[in-house]
């Protein structure tokens, strides 16, 4: 029987998801996969505003390549932890049944968008002032309530919430301790920080 637990990092974007992620897996020593990479055209709902008025059900996002290699991955890994970048946590009915714990990253919504104009300004294209701009835009209409809703669901079925501003090595530092607690006691409480 494989032994393999998935754990997803969750949060808006901005949260710092990935950067958790792959700092998590150098010290695990094992791989990680990220929900960016499966991204398709279709994953998102075309209307993204209508969507969030329709009550923003997270499991119409599709990531049907995520999902498949997710599922391979707890059957043969032999790696005691994989971690995942999965923005919703188990709220998508395609991905609940693959993951162990969900860590939500519900860092202040201007933190996230800061991290997402900074990388915006890093890329340094020509064209990233225009798309800066589409996409401030676009959260100021709608994309900040996308993520607040996505964040509270997500919230729901968490079983560690960090909410403190933290340099990214102390947050590694307490996710580590806390999924030490976690996988070697049979019963921990679900703090939150």
């Amino acid at each position: 029987m494989n032994n393999t637990r998935i754990i997803a990092v969750s949060g808006a974007s901005g949260a710092g998801k990935t950067t958790i992620v792959k700092h998590l897996a150098t010290h695990f020593n094992t791989i990680y996969v990220c929900f960016d990479d499966f991204i398709e055209a279709d994953t998102y709902p075309a209307d993204m505003k209508k969507w969030l008025v329709q009550g923003a059900d997270l499991s119409v996002i599709k990531s049907p390549r995520f999902t498949q290699r997710l599922a391979q991955l707890k059957l043969t890994s032999s790696n005691r932890f994989i971690f995942i970048e999965e923005p919703f946590g188990r709220v998508r009915n395609s991905m609940s049944h693959l993951i162990d714990y969900v860590i939500l990253l519900d860092l202040p919504m201007e933190l996230c968008l800061a991290r997402i104009i900074q990388r915006h300004i890093h890329r340094a294209k020509s064209d990233e002032v225009n798309s800066l701009l589409a996409y401030l835009a676009k959260y100021e209409d709608h994309l900040r309530d996308v993520y607040i809703s996505a964040v509270n669901q997500a919230r729901q079925s968490a079983d560690l919430t960090i909410t403190e501003v933290l340099p990214v090595e102390a947050t590694t530092q307490l996710i580590k301790t806390w999924l030490a607690k976690k996988t070697d006691q049979a019963v921990c409480a679900e703090p939150v920080v």
